[in-house]
């Protein structure tokens, strides 16, 4: 357009939009005084420009030259020009004579002589008038000046192509300047320094952001101007031309987006690569800083010499060493900060993933054993502070020893008080030596090996030989008392030896490659890595929000409530993460190698984890303040930061589904670990943890008790809960009747403590979802000290009754199953005998309760009465109210156990068992006679389902066949009937098998088996 621009606006020739026969586009040649002074070339320019508009193959062209007020001379040279210059396809060119009588005539005759000239060249017709035109072309497709209807602005037409042909160009313009800043993206050298690269992320976001700016621009116009063709189009369908210019922006707004597209990914992917790298600069230089603090760090623990030989040398040193840990504490925070962040940028997919994670195994290797030399030098240094503390004492005390015999006057013991005055000064002085001296010269060498020095070793030779004299010296001066130089203890020598023989064995080796041991390595592999994750998840939560609290940039943030109970929503968090980043973690570490001994480790840290206990017991106050503040924008904000896709309370039930990992881990730990040494502490461990669950567990419901007045510390620490039925009987006449009359058991949920039983009622707190709790409405409290149990009541295997006051009140309790209610009794059970046993123990060291029991008279009938009342019979639920303790009938397959406040009048009774009775006949005593079990055959007379990998399936009925029992109560049983074997408890197998394990108990008048009787038998 811009060639050409001048000779389209002269109308010269133009596209008016019309078509005619087979769709030909109509080209216009009006009249233009003109047109022989354009050159050759520029009318050429111009046929060419409109030709090219419209885009479609084999297009065909036709041409109106209107030369109505020209001559033939003028018509004649055209149409030489049009066949020279014209580019497209001529379908047909048609003239329009000229109107004036002579010029028409003229242009007749000659085009007749020229028409085969021409006709050769390209179709001509001549035409006398414009209504010989509309025989070529219709009426709508010719413009008004040839007496059609056609619409057409040549203004107007020139402003849409300028604007089309403007906005096509910009879009080339466009195209190139993103290839170019590509280009430049892509050729960009990084630097390697951190401002280099921040002012080259500014740069380049600037650039980028402009080129957008100016793609935004460019896609407006275009749109402004589709919708400009889009009206024009609506207005009038017949129009080719205004559909081909629509098409034509369709088509480049189209491109224009396919390369905004593409430059924003390859953008966003440069814009990414630069930003990691930012990152790792940053990362390498916070690594760098670090390495250097904790080389300089190491130097200094490296020149710390623990090699002192006075106390004030030792106390410096310990000084110093302290600062140099004061410090180490310091720098390993701050690199565990730096190890988060190298695993934050890992879990963002950094490109340099394998780098980070080296840099963070060197941060926290550089850690491990900075701590390990810190540990190591402040245990040697205090050992040899111990050596000398002890040293200096022992000279302090000979020379105060040296002293006491030179200021003593020979005067003085010239009368026997003043020599007996002398004499109890010498042996009270004696009694104040000190430990070490009594130890001698070899223990103590032994007790400070890895510290002592030659010169500490000579000072205390020379301090053993002083002594040694002194206390000569002493024993001379004593007359008739021996002398006191004693050899070293033997005994104490062979335990310390022993004590090192153990420490030498606690190195283990892996003998060969075989699968279970590649199993366990794996676990211990996990063990360890999600250990690293859970300290450093811990660590992210005490910094990224409980840290934040103080921060006061987010202090307008906070509510101030929420500040002051900081504590109850982190509860004891930061106790566990120091328990497990500075103990727990390196102690599984180094069993790396060794897995056998995590187990030792679980048993040596158990204690420690009893704070699990507490944070459990807060998790309900914690959860409860979560749901109230959840919303606050602090907490969003520090999630943000943190780059956390799970919200805090999701971080605060790590703890506890980390308690619940280990016993799963330890599990498999276990069963990779057959027959391999430490097997026994990985179970120890395993049992341990499920204690521990169990424990926690239990305090979840306890402290759901309300209604309970007293301190419910008191009761001591809770051992079982759980819920049962439960029917209650009185010995005293009207509430006996009014429990009698009570058929539908009562429901419930017991909490057994160490001194004493609770009966609660369940009930579930108004609330919706997660706020529904349940709670637990205090009943009853029995103290353990009046408590007794029946193990077995007639008609139901799972019923078990506990007695309360001498029967005063007996409680009749169905268990879900027979395990739970085995379980029950045997806890029960080991309460009580712990309890007998105590006030046993108590009557026997005092010499006149023993001698007053012995000359006791036998015991009254009462006393009888209430020592033997567990062999009252109970049937359905129902207890006779009266005892009969002598009547045989009553007595029948009953084990019962009583309560601690009938252990005097037991005791009494079993002081005369060695007396005066060394026979009994079995009919009298056999329900009184604890079940033992011995190697055998019996019949099942009840059912007992596995509850163990090891355990088997008994059913009524079965023959089974008791083998061995191992060290842990346990009895290996046969099943005779189903082809089984398998371990079952002691405790079950009484259940199991009834009355028809005293066909092979020991006969009951062997005075060697009077200790099968039951403790409550008179």
């Amino acid at each position: 357009m811009k060639e050409v621009g001048g000779y389209i606006e002269k109308q010269v020739a133009y596209l008016s939009g019309g078509r005619g026969e087979d769709s030909s586009v109509i080209i216009t040649l009006p009249e233009c005084s003109a047109f022989s002074d354009i050159p050759e070339e520029a009318l050429t320019k111009v046929f060419t420009y409109l030709t090219l508009i419209p885009r479609q193959p084999g297009v065909k062209f036709i041409i109106i030259l209107d030369r109505r007020l020209d001559t033939w001379a003028s018509i004649k040279t055209a149409l030489a020009r049009i066949a020279a210059s014209f580019p497209g396809n001529l379908h047909l060119v048609l003239v329009l004579r000229p109107t004036s009588f002579f010029h028409r005539t003229v242009t007749d005759i000659g085009f007749r002589f020229s028409q085969e000239d021409f006709m050769l060249k390209m179709p001509v017709v001549m035409l006398s008038s414009v209504t010989d035109l509309l025989r070529y072309i219709d009426e709508n497709q010719l413009t008004s000046e040839f007496g059609g209807t056609l619409d057409y602005c040549h203004s107007d037409w020139i402003v849409l192509r300028t604007a089309i042909e403007s906005f096509a160009v910009t879009v080339k313009d466009i195209a190139q300047m993103l290839q170019g800043f590509g280009t430049e993206l892509a050729e960009t050298d990084l630097p390697d320094e951190v401002k280099a690269i921040e002012y080259l992320l500014d740069s380049h976001t600037d650039k980028y952001r402009k080129l957008k700016d100016a793609i935004r621009s460019v896609s407006k116009e275009g749109r402004h101007l589709l919708s400009s063709l889009e009206t024009t189009g609506k207005e009038d369908d017949s129009q080719w031309d205004v559909r081909l210019d629509w098409e034509t922006v369709q088509r480049l707004l189209a491109q224009l987006r396919d390369m905004e597209s593409a430059f924003d990914g390859f953008f966003e992917k440069h814009h990414l690569k630069l930003h990691q790298y930012l990152q790792l600069l940053r990362y390498e230089q916070s690594f760098q800083e670090i390495e250097l603090c904790l080389e300089h760090l190491m130097a200094q623990e490296r020149e710390l010499s623990i090699t002192v030989n006075t106390l004030a040398q030792a106390d410096q040193a310990l000084k110093k060493l302290d600062s140099v840990e004061s410090n180490a504490q310091e720098v390993m925070a701050r690199a565990q900060i730096i190890i988060l962040h190298g695993h934050q940028l890992s879990a963002g997919h950094h490109y340099a993933m394998a780098l980070i994670m080296q840099r963070c195994n060197e941060l926290r290797h550089y850690c491990d054993t900075l701590t390990a030399a810190l540990k190591t030098k402040h245990s040697l240094l205090l050992q040899t502070h111990q050596l000398l503390l002890c040293l200096g004492q022992a000279q302090t005390w000979c020379d105060d020893g040296a002293y006491l015999l030179a200021n003593q006057l020979v005067d003085k013991f010239q009368s026997k008080e003043g020599a007996q005055a002398a004499l109890r000064d010498i042996e009270k002085f004696l009694e104040g030596a000190p430990s070490m001296l009594s130890s001698g010269i070899d223990i103590l060498a032994i007790e400070y090996e890895a510290v002592i020095t030659p010169q500490l070793q000579g000072g205390c030779t020379k301090l053993s030989i002083y002594s040694d004299g002194l206390k000569f010296t002493f024993d001379i001066s004593l007359p008739g008392k021996k002398t006191s130089r004693k050899s070293p203890n033997p005994r104490k020598i062979e335990v310390i030896h022993d004590y090192q023989e153990s420490r030498s064995c606690v190195s283990y080796s892996l003998d060969g490659d075989d699968s279970p041991d590649l199993l366990k390595r794996h676990v211990m592999r996990e063990l360890i890595e999600t250990e690293r994750i859970y300290v450093e998840e811990l660590l992210s939560v005490l910094l990224g929000y409980r840290a934040e609290m103080d921060n006061p940039a987010l202090s307008g943030l906070l509510p101030p409530i929420l500040r002051s109970k900081r504590d109850i929503l982190f509860g004891n968090m930061p106790e566990i993460y120091n328990f497990h980043s500075r103990v727990f973690l390196q102690d599984l570490e180094g069993c790396l190698e060794a897995p056998e001994g995590v187990g030792a480790c679980f048993l040596e840290r158990k204690e420690s984890f009893q704070m699990y206990e507490c944070y459990c017991q807060n998790k309900l106050r914690s959860d409860a303040l979560w749901r109230q503040f959840s919303d606050c924008g602090f907490f969003q904000e520090c999630q943000k930061k943190l780059e956390h896709k799970l919200g805090l309370d999701s971080y605060l039930l790590k703890p506890v589904q980390r308690l619940t990992k280990y016993q799963l881990l330890l599990k498999e730990l276990i069963k990779y670990s057959t027959d391999v040494e430490g097997t026994s502490e990985l179970q120890g461990a395993l049992t341990a943890m499920l204690d521990l669950l169990k424990s926690v567990n239990d305090s979840m419901h306890q402290i759901a008790i309300t209604g309970y007045e007293g301190d419910i510390c008191e009761l001591g620490r809770v051992l079982m809960q759980g819920s049962f039925s439960v029917w209650i009987s009185h010995k005293k006449g009207p509430t006996r009747m009014k429990e009698l009359a009570r058929f539908k058991p009562m429901q419930r949920h017991l909490f057994l403590y160490e001194r004493a039983l609770l009966l609660c009622k369940r009930r579930e707190e108004h609330g919706d979802g997660c706020d529904k709790t349940s709670s637990y409405s205090f009943k009853h409290c029995l103290k353990m000290t009046a408590v007794g149990i029946t193990e077995n009541v007639k008609g139901d295997v799972k019923k078990f009754e506990i007695w309360y006051s001498g029967r005063e009140e007996v409680y009749v309790v169905q268990a879900p199953t027979v395990e739970v209610k085995m379980a029950w009794l045997n806890e029960l059970r080991r309460i009580l005998t712990n309890q007998q046993k105590l006030l046993r123990d108590e009557a026997y060291q005092h010499g006149q309760m023993v001698e007053h029991m012995q000359l006791s008279p036998p015991l009254p009938e009462s006393k009888q009465q209430r020592a033997s009342v567990s062999s009252e019979d109970t049937e359905s639920g129902r207890s006779s109210p009266d005892p009969q303790p002598h009547s045989p009938k009553h007595q029948h397959n009953r084990r019962s156990w009583p309560g601690a406040h009938h252990s005097v009048d037991i005791c009494e009774g079993l002081e005369e068992w060695p007396g005066g009775r060394d026979g009994f006949h079995p009919s009298d005593t056999e329900d009184e006679v604890l079940v033992q079990l011995s190697p055998g055959r019996y019949r099942a007379l009840a059912d007992c389902l596995q509850n163990g990998p090891d355990s088997i399936t008994i059913k009524c009925g079965d023959v089974i066949q008791l083998q061995c029992e191992d060290n842990r109560g346990r009895w290996l049983v046969k099943n005779l009937s189903r082809r089984q074997e398998g371990f079952i408890a002691a405790a079950s197998l009484k259940l199991i098998i009834g009355d028809s394990s005293r066909e092979h108990s020991s006969r009951l008048g062997d005075p060697g088996n009077l200790k099968a009787r039951k403790l409550s038998s008179p």
